[in-house]
């Protein structure tokens, strides 16, 4: 019987076309979905004919439950090298081969520069002025040289971001729960004596931290409170770090200036879902990953995982 993979979410239909899926020969069948499965019951029907699945992120969970429906699942295959929605005690008891694939962490960081800058300098609102011949110059931009950059953690994408920062000629403060005054001297930053002195002092505040126990929710209410009205928050990382219904209101009621956000609670977003329109909201539909650099990656190794554990001796093992 021919192996067959499905890759899903491939909402730009470009999966096939991202990497070299012919060397694959006549042994694989690959079937890309351009559509979203919301539920198990779809994920179950949809999948139950395949030997391998390729997901990209941790936006389809893989529990035991979903787990064990797919008896002819085999491989299991996401990008990047850790996910934490993949239940890879129940993989493992299924005979389940779960594998990963490199990820770039330049996509995110020029997204998240993007997303500050499109705030700053209002440019959404301005574009849409002018395409529909309203106002003539309708906002005023924040500067950003001689303004304070916050990072809320300075690892593999957060010391980039702050690379870009100082370029800018911004001030650049850094925090996190392990984060020392070593490293914060590495990467030309100033360490945060806390999380709420560096949310007080910055006007531009940005997240790229990890989503564990400790993160989960590590930006509420009164967090949000500690910003100054003229602040900004910006989250490319995780979208449990920042208290969603907490952020809506400080959008609504004007306690902040604004937030670029690519991460949500719930993906893809509801069409009436409150984040649509919040707002001061500049929102985009998790791009942080979406570049042709990285989908090359991601599925050039997919088929690099196929075709090792085809041949007996798979790679890039994830759990």
């Amino acid at each position: 019987m021919r192996f067959r993979c499905a890759v899903l979410d491939d909402f730009q239909n470009v999966a096939v076309t991202s990497a070299d899926w012919s060397v694959l020969g006549d042994r694989v069948e690959v079937v890309s979905f351009g559509e979203h499965f919301a539920s198990e019951d779809e994920l179950a029907a949809a999948l139950a004919d395949f030997d391998c699945v390729v997901t990209l992120r941790e936006r389809v969970p893989f529990p035991a439950s979903l787990l064990n429906r797919l008896p002819r699942l085999r491989l299991l295959i996401a990008s990047g090298m850790r996910n934490s929605v993949i239940d890879h005690a129940a993989a493992k008891a299924g005979g389940v081969t779960v594998c990963g694939t490199e990820s770039s962490g330049t996509p995110p960081v020029e997204l998240t520069w993007a997303l500050l800058l499109g705030l700053a300098r209002g440019i959404v609102e301005e574009n849409n002025a002018l395409r529909a011949g309203g106002p003539w110059q309708s906002t005023v931009g924040a500067d950003l040289h001689g303004r304070t950059l916050g990072l809320l953690g300075l690892g593999r994408i957060g010391s980039r971001v702050a690379q870009i920062g100082l370029a800018f000629g911004m001030e650049v403060v850094a925090w996190s729960q392990n984060l020392t005054e070593e490293r914060a001297d590495e990467a030309g930053v100033r360490l945060a004596p806390s999380k709420e002195e560096l949310l007080a002092s910055s006007d531009f505040v940005s997240v790229h931290l990890s989503l564990s126990d400790r993160t989960r929710g590590l930006i509420g209410a009164a967090e949000l409170s500690l910003l100054k009205p003229t602040a900004y928050l910006i989250n490319t990382s995780r979208a449990a770090i920042v208290d969603q219904d907490a952020l809506l209101a400080a959008l609504h009621e004007g306690r902040i200036a604004g937030a670029g956000v690519d991460v949500f609670d719930v993906e893809p977003l509801p069409a009436d879902h409150p984040m649509r329109s919040a707002p001061r909201l500049l929102a985009t539909p998790h791009l942080g990953y979406v570049s042709r650099a990285n989908y090359a990656r991601y599925y050039g190794q997919a088929v690099e995982d196929i075709q090792a554990y085809l041949d007996g001796a798979p790679v890039r093992l994830l759990g």
